[in-house]
């Protein structure tokens, strides 16, 4: 096993709160117990997820090392594992405490990357690019010539819905909040893009139903939430799926589901990437499809931004205050 070094540079939680919970802090560094692997992390993941473990929304026991995603290289391979080996550049979508110089966790979710994929790409790739993968190939399979609406378009998850979707034969309408994401959105593929800060718009969902010739769209892939669930609702046709899977302007309240059959028969599923990566080969199954897809040049990640690692107050202040476009990443 490779020396260790005792403590890695973090950002810790001891209380939950605004960014200003988000401290930086030495922390020790735990040996790979029986199959664990510990890696040296190149860069992490920030996403809309870490902001509710730090506000409690979805709480963990304090104080804890925040992030779980992130790409680098292995250090040291506890007793059984045979996943990884010493040497090998990983990533992964849920191990947690990757907010840090050096994690520590479960081998079984470490996912290989390619020569092709460089650190930073690899980063950004699991939890949005995964999320993006089950969304459209299960939570609403996309068919070819379905008509899709994605929301927050020009975001790292709305990017990779948009290109993927496209991919599969769908047109897909988006909605942004600026002229500026605008043209990020239909260098992705959106056929049409609904730019909410304009005059003259209205409820998206009635330019929505314009776009369509009045039928609505086959399905919603909507991380927005409470600001955008009721029209979303009445921009899907009959037997459409609304597919609610964040919540980045606050958690939608109870609704009635009667509303559901009065507005044509819907379906509404609220997933989470963790019930679609439940099993290692389903996880190195969707990776693997990501993976080609980058190589090939069909697929292109974009990196929004880079911040220190101890700057992960301003990441996390960019990110809720949809300030940013593609993904964001912490460099230890």
């Amino acid at each position: 096993m490779t020396a260790l070094p005792a403590t890695t540079r973090a950002i810790q939680i001891a209380a939950t709160g605004g960014p200003e919970v988000l401290a930086p802090a030495e922390v020790p560094v735990r040996t790979p117990g029986p199959g664990e692997a510990t890696v040296a992390v190149a860069a992490a993941g920030v996403n809309f997820i870490d902001i509710y473990q730090r506000q409690g929304v979805y709480p963990l026991p304090l104080p804890f090392v925040g992030g779980a995603e992130g790409a680098g290289t292995v250090l040291a391979v506890g007793d059984g594992v045979d996943q990884v080996a010493v040497g090998d550049r990983v990533a992964w979508s849920a191990l947690p405490g990757s907010y840090a110089g050096v994690v520590t966790g479960p081998a079984a979710v470490l996912i290989p990357v390619p020569d092709s994929v460089d650190d930073q790409q690899a980063a950004a790739v699991p939890l949005q690019g995964m999320t993006a993968h089950y969304l459209v190939r299960n939570s609403y399979p996309v068919q070819s010539g379905d008509t899709v609406l994605v929301h927050a378009g020009a975001g790292g998850v709305g990017l990779l819905l948009t290109q993927i979707a496209t991919l599969l034969g769908a047109k897909v309408i988006t909605t942004v909040s600026s002229e500026e994401k605008a043209v990020l959105s239909r260098e992705a593929g959106a056929a049409e893009v609904i730019v909410s800060s304009e005059p003259g718009y209205g409820s998206f969902d009635e330019v929505v139903r314009e776009l369509t010739d009045g039928e609505g769209v086959h399905a919603v892939y909507d991380g927005v939430g409470k600001d955008t669930f009721e029209a979303s609702l009445k921009s899907l046709r009959r037997r459409g799926f609304q597919v609610l899977f964040g919540g980045a302007s606050g958690q939608v309240p109870p609704f009635d589901l009667q509303r559901l059959n009065a507005l044509g028969s819907l379906s509404v599923t609220r997933p989470t990437l963790k019930d679609f990566t439940v099993t290692r080969e389903e996880i190195l199954g969707r990776a693997r499809e990501v993976f080609e897809w980058i190589a090939s040049g069909r697929l292109n990640f974009r990196i929004g931004a880079t911040y220190p690692l101890d700057d992960a107050a301003s990441a996390h202040e960019d990110l809720a205050g949809r300030r940013t476009t593609g993904k964001l990443l912490l460099i230890p």
